[in-house]
């Protein structure tokens, strides 16, 4: 077998993997849609739909939090699990299987203790396939693929008197995933209560905001300028580093500082928002540089643009270059703007079958407006959910 790369879709393969998909490879022929029923297990773990978005809400430590994901949610949506495999399918590369599987529990082993106590009781939990349930925790980072547009507005320019943060989640919807999204709220002890968008089983964060009014939200990058490290296998997921931010943070620069003594697996494009301001955060395994916002705004795709991240000869995965500039035109008066102007960019910037969950933090008021429908999710409709009292709950 030839020598194989990590993470393990190369800058090449991205490329190629946005062309296919550009041209519409997928079928079109989708599943009949899952929906969650309400459930609870205690007074402290419920599974409840408000204004048509699935919401659990567990309070705990790990095993609690483990036990209950795994009982009301992953029971549920166990065919969520399914999508490692699926990819890896798509992409014939289906001997492989085992490596990944191996290099993700190498992976696992590194988490900190309570994460891994968590996603113990969630399998047991669930009886779900251990290495399917290690492989959706992992493979993120391993199989490096490029996606997702965002835009953040810091209170200066915002209608809402908060800052707001956009983006849209894209991702290959093999087997119609997004049907599987979830809203999860963890209130824990010593730790800062947060929500997260995000897939059942999933431990760490795509898309969140916490109790102080911090949200963020990953974007993948292909590339970065030697000899900075795209991947460092020591580290721990991007996922599971940004839940830690919003356990642990309450302001962009107390998270920079916190994230700088994470051990970080991968480079990503954090965008980032307090009550006050927003960012990009340029995160790589060996630094993280900040880009402030210009003008009250910060837009985020899949390409670096620090000048110490920049390749000579960048990549521009799906477009990236010009998806940025889509949003930066949206912004670039300085009029007031709010959640239908962030919402239209959003739009502008979907990417077809790809875009899977689309969605604004209002920080202020700790407001989501989430889409998740027949992508792409920016066709909406949008549903609101107050997220500040199942945060203070």
């Amino acid at each position: 077998m030839p020598a194989i790369k990590w993470p393990l879709f190369t800058r090449r393969g991205a490329l190629a993997y946005s062309a296919t998909f550009a041209l519409g490879s997928l079928s079109n022929e989708l599943p009949v849609r899952f929906q969650y029923k309400n459930a609870e297990l205690n007074s402290n773990a419920k599974l409840e739909v408000i204004n048509s978005i699935p919401v659990l809400q567990i309070k705990g430590g790990p095993t609690e939090i483990g036990h209950a994901t795994g009982k009301l949610a992953l029971r549920q949506a166990s065919g969520i699990l399914s999508y490692p495999k699926s990819l890896i399918t798509l992409f014939r590369l289906d001997p492989i299987w085992p490596i990944l599987v191996n290099l993700g529990n190498r992976m696992v082993d590194r988490f900190p203790e309570g994460l891994k106590q968590e996603m113990n009781a969630i399998q047991i939990a669930s009886g779900v396939d251990k290495n399917s349930l290690v492989a959706g925790n992992t493979m993120f980072d391993l199989k490096g693929m490029v996606f997702c547009s965002g835009i953040a507005i810091n209170s200066t320019r915002s209608d809402t008197g908060g800052t707001l943060l956009g983006r849209n989640l894209d991702y290959p919807p093999v087997g119609d995933i997004g049907q599987y999204s979830l809203v999860t709220v963890l209130r824990q002890p010593g730790l800062r209560s947060f929500a997260s968008v995000g897939f059942p089983g999933v431990l760490g964060v795509l898309s969140g905001i916490n109790d102080a009014g911090l949200a963020l939200a990953i974007h993948e990058v292909v590339d970065v300028r030697p000899p900075q490290r795209k991947f460092n296998p020591q580290g721990w997921p991007y996922a599971i580093c940004y839940r830690k931010v919003l356990e642990n943070c309450t302001s962009i620069h107390v998270a920079i500082q916190y994230l700088n003594k994470l051990p970080r697996a991968s480079a990503t494009n954090l965008l980032i928002a307090d009550k006050s301001d927003v960012a990009i955060l340029e995160i790589t395994p060996d630094q993280v540089k900040c880009l402030p916002s210009v003008q009250g705004t910060a837009h985020c795709t899949n390409h670096f643009r620090h000048p110490d991240n920049l390749p000579d000869d960048p990549a521009n995965p799906f477009q990236s270059r010009e998806r940025l500039e889509c949003l930066m035109n949206r912004c670039n008066s300085k009029t007031i703007m709010g959640i239908k102007a962030v919402q239209q960019a959003l739009h502008e910037t979907n990417l077809g079958q790809n875009t899977l969950q689309s969605m604004i933090f209002d920080t202020k008021p700790l407001r989501l407006h989430l889409a998740f429908g027949k992508p792409p999710s920016t066709n909406g409709p949008y549903s609101s959910i107050e997220l500040g009292p199942l945060l203070r709950n």
